[in-house]
């Protein structure tokens, strides 16, 4: 009966039955509906126009906060607000003003309330928009875009009510063009064009199902500059939807901005139990690149409240990473800084009722529906008691917890906030045996620090609740949790933990190893910090979750090496060729640009004797078809020398295997031109080279579907091939470690920190040329 009310209601609001039984599907929504109906029928009796109808259905379907609800319907049913502009108007008016009591005269103010426009301006404004067009009007006609008059006629008249508006513009062009003709009616033929936003939607959507394709061209600083994320200006807290204000929230902001000066701040906040990797990449580009793009500060703040499982180590490592991608932290603060002032705050939680100590183990608190705590409502005297002798060392590890009161979006009740743990910290020592876990420290820290964006990856997005709860449970400045997608990648495991066991099972040496994508083993492989920065403004900030493929990275430090990397010639499987008519009775000095492409970044010199060394491939004694390189009756050209040389005779070993090549030579410039030209090096220095391919053979090596094994099964056998002895031209002869070269018709290379002087150790970065089967 109750549903049939509401329908007859509903429908005498001007709603289709149809919409009427859909919107009673929506719980929520045909509550307050049927609020704001009957206490309007209350003003304007048992029956409410159309118009008015679907201003109140407009409110009720939009207002977030249902304590407004009675305040706008009063404004609706009294004629106060008539248009849906200025019903927009006033459902963000009350969605920024969050506190009471609510500023009327402001209010009316913003709202347009009691303004009257007549029709006498409409028809002013009109004309005056039809003038600014009027040349392009009389050669378009009616198909001119009649919505450019009416959006600046709106413009010029903002409360307008935009049916007669409409109702003006098509008189007056009526009156200046006349009646349409034939012509006028024909269709406008289309122009085949793709919107841009389409573009848009449809790469980002490629990006987050197949990580194929490129998602921005825009850079970094572009993409995280003012209003491109739609992020809130610092001390405009209360307009993000979802967050939950206090009577103390606008003067805190206002003690917030009087200490920040209203600049944006932002914070890295790692644990440091672990190396970062890719993933971590986008988070350092997020957080320090929104800061500077905004002019504002980005703290480096370890998250160091687990003793166990930090060492002094990775603290070092992650300063080192941050830095060799190109940012500089404001400061670098500890978790630990604040350990007094966190425990103050505890103890004041527990005077507040919202925090109690609890003595269930931790296998009781596991799984989807532990039992609630039997010391839930102990007194707070009594809890303010027991958490001081956790404090004082009374309780064993696992004998007493303090627990806050509250359900996360999860379902998680009452997450812990203290635990006892007899493990010196490296900065504190002794001082502490007890620690606050992530949920009471990360959002506490945040607001000591006046952070004014926390950002952070999506599956925090079910701590959200008690990261607003708390800030408001002890009434301190809260700051605003906005949450971006994860960045992973196919072919990779990034686990600390899977690490570690990659590293005991002896299929990577350490977190550094060069198959891995740790910043550490990225950078060791010789991938440039630009190449990464470049690829985390490719996926873009993007909300969903993205897995690349790696070759995309890959293409990213192509483009970066290419105009950096200085080139060189190295041999990985040498054939000694004599050429016995050398031109010269000693070696020549060859000059060799470094950047064939821009010879204004200098030369460098090279040998070129009667003896020297070409790739095995690049010879043979019964081509097949096609092939272009140095064979019986095919010479081949030698890059960079301006020589030709030519087979004359074959030497092989006792095994029948060609030990050297004799060839003549002659000049380029004398003969029918060559099809190959070919590297080669001449006195070179003998090195080590490493060839990296996946590590992995499967794109997804932790997914059982996929691996069935686990991923320590899926290892690659060809992901590491060491060439011990090849050779490299001796301009390298002085390269430091992580120095880069383009290997000529090899790849990308980068001195490897085991090199030892007179014995250099070279990583292959990437091929020169993305691998179709990789793609």
């Amino acid at each position: 009966m109750a549903a049939l009310d509401s329908l007859s209601l509903f429908t005498g609001l001007g709603l289709s039955e149809h919409k009427a039984r859909e919107t009673l599907k929506n719980t929520a929504l045909s509550a307050q509906l049927r609020e704001a109906a009957t206490q309007a029928q209350q003003t304007l009796g048992c029956t409410i126009d159309k118009a008015t109808g679907t201003l109140l259905y407009g409110l009720a379907s939009r207002l977030r906060d249902p304590r407004r609800l009675s305040f706008l319907v009063s404004y609706i049913a009294n004629r106060k607000i008539h248009t849906e502009t200025q019903l927009s108007a006033a459902l963000e008016y009350v969605r920024s003003h969050p506190l009471d009591p609510i500023n009327t005269m402001d209010f009316e103010q913003e709202c347009g309330v009691g303004i009257v426009v007549t029709p006498e301006q409409i028809e002013e404004a009109v004309e005056a928009a039809i003038n600014r067009h009027r040349p392009q009007l009389l050669v378009e006609r009616y198909h001119f875009n009649m919505g450019l008059l009416m959006g600046e006629a709106r413009a010029a008249l903002k409360w307008a009510d935009g049916k007669m508006i409409k109702h003006e513009v098509d008189m007056q062009v009526l009156h200046l063009l006349g009646p349409k003709t034939e012509t006028d009616l024909e269709k406008k033929p289309k122009v085949a064009k793709t919107r841009p936003e389409e573009t848009d939607r449809r790469t980002a959507k490629d990006v987050v199902e197949n990580g194929e394709a490129v998602v921005q061209t825009l850079s970094l600083m572009e993409q995280l500059r003012g209003e491109a994320l739609k992020f809130h200006k610092p001390g405009e807290n209360y307009k993000t939807p979802g967050y939950v204000t206090t009577p103390h929230t606008m003067d805190l902001l206002k003690q917030h901005l009087e200490i920040t000066g209203g600049q944006v701040r932002t914070r890295f906040p790692p644990e440091p139990n672990g190396i970062l990797h890719i993933g971590h990449a986008k988070a350092i580009n997020f957080n320090f690149g929104y800061a500077k793009a905004n002019n504002g500060i980005c703290f480096l703040r370890f998250d160091d409240t687990n003793p166990e499982k930090e060492e002094a180590k990775f603290f070092t490592a992650i300063c080192d990473m941050v830095a060799w991608l190109g940012y500089t932290p404001y400061k670098v603060t500890y978790a630990s800084n604040y350990f007094d002032q966190l425990y103050v705050w505890a103890e004041e939680l527990i005077r507040r009722g919202q925090a109690y100590v609890c003595h269930q183990r931790g296998e009781e608190l596991k799984g989807h529906n532990p039992l609630p705590s039997p010391w839930r409502d102990r007194p707070a005297e009594e809890s303010l008691l027991l958490f001081e002798a956790m404090r004082k060392g009374k309780f064993a590890e696992g004998e007493a917890t303090l627990r806050m009161k509250l359900v996360m979006e999860d379902g998680k009740m009452d997450p812990v906030a203290y635990r006892v743990k007899y493990t010196p910290h490296h900065r504190t020592g002794d001082t502490w045996c007890i620690y606050p876990t992530y949920d009471y420290t990360h959002c506490l820290c945040d607001s000591i620090e006046h952070i004014t964006h926390s950002l952070c990856t999506k599956e925090f997005q079910a701590r959200r609740s008690s990261y607003f709860w708390l800030c408001n449970a002890l009434d301190v400045y809260c700051p605003v949790q906005w949450e971006y997608g994860r960045l992973n990648l196919h072919y990779a495991v990034v686990s600390k933990r899977k690490i570690l066991q990659l590293v005991a099972a002896g299929a990577v040496r350490d977190w550094d190893d060069p198959r891995l994508f740790t910043l550490t083993a990225l950078r060791r492989r010789g991938f440039p910090p630009e190449a990464i920065n470049n690829f985390c403004a490719r996926v873009g900030v993007t909300v969903a979750q993205t897995t690349m493929e790696p070759h995309l990275l890959e293409a990213c430090v192509r483009d970066v090496l290419n105009d950096t990397a200085p080139r060189a010639m190295a041999v990985l499987e040498p054939l000694q060729v004599v050429i016995t008519n050398f031109p010269a009775a000693k070696s020549l000095d060859i000059q060799v640009p470094s950047f064939p492409a821009d010879e204004t970044k200098g030369f460098h010199q090279i040998p070129f004797g009667p003896i020297v060394f070409i790739e095995r491939t690049d010879f043979r004694e019964e081509p097949e078809p096609g092939y272009k390189r140095l064979a019986w009756g095919q010479p081949v050209g030698l890059r960079h020398t301006g020589y030709i040389i030519e087979l004359q005779h074959v030497v092989k070993g006792p095994s029948g295997c060609v030990e050297r090549l004799e060839v003549t030579c002659r000049r380029a410039d004398a003969g029918e031109k060559p099809k190959a030209f070919i590297h080669w090096v001449s006195q070179p220095l003998t090195c080590e080279i490493r060839l990296y391919e996946r590590l992995f053979q499967h794109k997804n090596p932790e997914d059982p579907a996929e691996v069935p094994g686990g991923f320590l099964s899926d290892l690659n056998p060809a992901s590491l091939q060491v060439v011990e002895a090849a050779l490299v031209d001796c301009s390298v002869a002085l390269a430091k470690p992580f120095d880069k070269f383009q290997f000529e018709r090899l790849g990308y290379f980068s001195v490897d920190p085991d090199s030892r002087q007179g014995q250099l150790v070279f990583n292959r970065t990437v091929t020169l040329k993305e691998d179709p089967g990789k793609v």
